[in-house]
This record gives C-alpha cells, structure tokens and sequence, in this order.
C-alpha cells in the first residue's frame, strides 16, 4: 500500500466541531468504513491511501480506522454532544479538549486567557498525533471567525503550530460572518483580529462566507429555513472535495504544498474562494445528468461560490479545479481552457496556464461525478472590506472594548489589525490593476524606476499603484 501523507484535522470551537462532524460522516461514507471505523467497502481504491487521515489500528483481530483529529471547545457542551453522538466511538477518547467556562464570543478570551490555560494541553495531543505519522505533510483547522473560541484559540492554535513545525503546511476552513446572518454583534472584532492572523501564520486559508451558504441553500437548493446542518453539509462537501486528491489515486496527486505551490502567487494573498458543482434542490437531482462543460462553467459561476462577492469585479491570480468521476482528463483540460478563453479578461495574464485540473476517478457518494474548485481571485477584497466597514464603525466610537481589554488586551492590536487588513486590501487592487492597465509600458516603466533607484522607488511605485482611483470606484 502506497504511504500517505498524513494531515491533523483540529476542529475548535462550536461551528468547527459541528462542520467537522459532518466532514468525518462523509469521509467514512467515501472509504467504505462504519461509524466505528471498521471497513465493509468493496473498492480497493477506499483503502489505497485512507492514511491521510486514519490511523490503522489492531482491534480484537480486526483493523480499526481512528481519525488523526483533535476536538477542542472551551465549554463542553459540543464535544459532549459528538461523544454521545453516533461517531461517539469513533474518535479517540483523548482527544477532546474543552474547559468549562466558554469564550463567550470574546476573542480576546480565547487568546490570551480561557485559551491559553488550555493551549498547551492541545499541543501535547498534537504531538502525540504527530509521533505515529510517517511523512506529516501538515494540519487543517477548522474555524468560525465570529466567535470567541474558533477566532481567538483558532488564531492562538495557528501561531503556536507555525512556531513549533514551521516547515509543515497549516491550511484552515475559515467560516467568516456576515451581517445578514449574524449572531453577536461583536463579530467583527472577532473576524478581523482573527484575519491579522490569518495573514500572517497561515499557508493556505480557505474562506467561507455564511451569507453565500444561505443564498445557495435558500437560491439554489431551495430550502425555505436552512439550518446549521445545512450549511454545515455544504462545507463538508467542499473539504471531502479540496482533499479528494490526497486521500485517493488520481492521474494528478497532490498534497496541500502542491495545491498552495500553484495557488498562492504572494505569500499574504493565500485566502481562496471555494466553490462546488454541481448544486441542485434534492427534487430535480434525477432530472438533471450535467456534462464536463456544465461543471467547469458552474465551478466559475457566482451562485456556486462559497464567498458572498463577485468574481467579475475581480480577476483570478490562480486557481485549481478538482474534477471527480469517470471524466477523461482531455475533456477536464479542454473545458477550462475553453473556458478561459472565452473569459480572457478575468484571468491574469502574467500568470500563464494559472487554472490547474486534477482528476480523481472515486465521485462522492450518490453523485455520479462532482467537481471542485479554489479560486485565489482579487474580488475576495470585498469580503474584507465589508468586515473593515463594520469593525470600523465601532472601533471608531470604542465600543465594546473594555470587554476585550479586560482581558490584558492592548487597543494598539485593534490599529494594528485594521492598518494590516487596509494593506492587504491595497495589494489586491495593485495586483488587479497590475494587468487591467491596457498601455502596459506605464507598468513596465514603474517596474523599470522602481529596479533604478530602488530606495526611494519601492515606496513611489507602491504608492502609484494603491492609490489607482478608477480601478477603486470602478470596483465598488
């Protein structure tokens, strides 16, 4: 048997252990196991490289699939409710982590005090993990933003992996809120101090936005009321998707260094929008038999991105497209560069061939073939823009930061993390117009003044390209 590389899945907080429940239901479904982790498949391709997230053990003379997966809250009230759930016997008992007095949707709460009495007792489990595996490729976590415990101990969890195993990849499915579907008014605090970190100690950030996952449920798969399970089977989708090509054969294998080799251009802009095909309303799935164009063009449609903004007001820097099922990698090839052909003028063109296919012959289970994408697209500014409104129409007046300096928090965090999310803001729109700009010599003279005289250059080419006005009002 071929060896995996492995990933630790970390799931903090309510919205992270509630999405990575759903997740570990649909993987076990994929690789043939039962909820206590005993194989009953009939394919060999289920087991060929099930070590990415299982761990093989020898149960009374039968073989026992365990997660590679930690379970952290700081109240126990979830991990208690998958414990007695129907995975209660599938992860192992000591890796649930929660202490009793909750966040309290304080990020602050979840950095600096409830989370730190409990972060060192998470990074022993992790250790722990680590010691069995062959060749760690790296971790995935799985976040809210908006809380107290998936924000703070998330962000708390992230600079303390980067510190311990800085070679390994850290990639996070990070849910960000909206102020459609909000739940405390303290999110964007929450969001933002956690985007700073984010931008620093993470390789790889998946970003889901709750307001695009209701406008599909609601839109696409027509569901009147959605609830979390919903949304949360949504989500799960799209992690069983991004990690087909690790966890199965495929005629393009990757690992998560691979995907982030090809995605992030510039080490700051890893945050990717993903998106899933195809979506219907369970009613019409009998009806609907969709080729290999219809799935490349949907993956690249607005109503099947994860993320409430619009690839058009943008431009794609990169992206992957995972295909699933029997597709023939010619027709996957020629569906995305026809597609990008007819779209010239949303992709970079100083990227060349920045769109990369992948295959995996095994399609999800009860779907005939599905595929997924991750778009690294300038258009994500709009998500943060909308959290820098909302932060900043509260920070301004001071509003609610006792709550968070009570905690030993020091206001200059708040500066820092706002004058941070501004500047990323600003590099995407210098890489957006970077190739909008039709007469290309004014770009390449920059270039050229900036190579001259390097010292004051940098900043006067910087400063030329930010602050590109059209390109700003043109955008919004």
């Amino acid at each position: 048997m071929p060896a995996s590389r492995e990933i630790i899945n970390i799931q903090a907080g309510q919205a992270g252990n509630q999405v990575g429940e759903t997740f570990w239901h649909m993987l076990l479904a994929e690789h043939g196991l039962d909820k206590d982790g005993f194989y009953h498949g009939s394919d060999p391709l289920q087991l060929q490289r099930v070590g990415t997230y299982f761990d093989e053990i020898e149960s009374s003379g039968a073989t026992k699939y365990v997660p590679r997966s930690v379970q952290v809250d700081l109240e126990a009230g979830v991990c208690n409710k998958i414990k007695g759930g129907s995975l209660g016997k599938l992860f192992r008992p000591d890796t649930y982590l929660h202490a009793e007095v909750g966040a309290g949707n304080n990020w602050a709460k979840g950095y600096y005090t409830e989370g730190a009495e409990l972060v060192d007792s998470i990074l022993d489990i992790i250790r722990k993990q680590t010691e069995s595996c062959d060749a760690l490729q790296g971790f995935q976590i799985l976040q809210s933003l908006g809380g107290g415990t998936g924000a703070g101990l998330g962000s708390l969890l992230l600079s303390k992996l980067r510190e311990e195993f800085p070679d390994r990849m850290v990639s996070t499915y990070s849910i960000f809120p909206s102020p459609k579907v909000s739940e405390t008014v303290v999110e964007p605090y929450n969001a933002l101090l956690s985007i700073h970190q984010l931008v620093e100690n993470a390789d790889l950030t998946i970003t889901i936005d709750n307001e695009a996952l209701y406008d599909i449920c609601t839109r696409t798969m027509k569901i009147a009321n959605p609830e979390f399970e919903h949304l949360n089977h949504l989500v799960a989708k799209v992690m069983c998707g991004v990690s087909t090509s690790l966890r199965f054969p495929g005629q393009l294998n990757g690992d998560l260094r691979k995907l982030g080799m090809n995605l992030v251009p510039f080490p700051r802009l890893h945050f990717l929008m993903p998106s899933y095909a195809p979506i219907f309303d369970g009613a019409a799935s009998s009806f609907n038999r969709i080729g290999v164009a219809e799935l490349t063009k949907e993956l690249f449609d607005r109503k099947n991105l994860f993320v409430a903004c619009d690839p058009r007001f943008g431009r794609y820097l990169t992206a992957a497209t995972i295909f699933r099922g029997p597709i023939s990698s010619r027709e996957a090839e020629y569906a995305v560069r026809d597609l990008q052909q007819k779209n010239t003028q949303h992709f970079v063109e100083w990227i060349p061939d920045n769109v990369s296919v992948s295959l995996v012959q095994v399609p999800p289970v009860g779907q005939p073939q599905a595929a997924v994408a991750l778009s690294n697209s300038t258009s994500i500014q709009e998500v943060f823009k909308r959290t820098l409104e909302s932060f900043s129409a509260m920070y301004k007046r001071r509003a609610f930061l006792h709550w968070y300096t009570g905690e030993g928090m020091d206001v200059m965090e708040f500066t820092e993390a706002e004058s941070n999310i501004q500047d990323m803001i600003a590099e995407y729109q210098q890489y957006q117009e970077a190739s909008i700009d039709e007469e290309e010599g004014d770009y390449y003279e920059e270039q050229t003044y900036e190579e001259a005289a390097p010292d004051e250059g940098a900043g006067a080419y910087e400063e030329g390209t930010s602050e590109g006005g059209a390109g700003e009002d043109e955008f919004q």
